[in-house]
């Protein structure tokens, strides 16, 4: 089991529901092959440049462990979902 770090921007203009719902669908993936082990929810912040012309975004950050086919499945998903605008995961070092 690899440690991985996932931050992912949502789209700020969904509902407090639905925001939760993804973040759910999110854990709900990653604990069929692995274990989230921290969730930081940033909330919402300003994006550095303009994604699908909004410049805020929901920001949330997860730390997990999971098998090294995880990651690829992970990005997969969340690629095609509509509701992620930016996603980004990132293998820890074991230091």
């Amino acid at each position: 089991m690899n440690k991985y770090e996932l931050m992912f921007v949502i789209d700020p203009d969904l509902e407090e529901s639905a925001k939760e719902a993804m973040i759910e669908t999110v854990k709900g993936i990653i604990a069929a092959e692995g274990e989230v082990s921290a969730t930081d929810v940033w909330g919402l912040r300003k994006l550095a440049y303009p994604i699908q012309k909004k410049k805020e975004g929901y920001y949330v950050v997860m730390q997990f462990e999971a098998a090294p086919t995880l990651p690829k499945e992970l990005d997969r998903r969340l690629r095609i979902s509509e509701n992620c605008m930016r996603h980004v995961i990132v293998r820890k070092d074991d230091k």
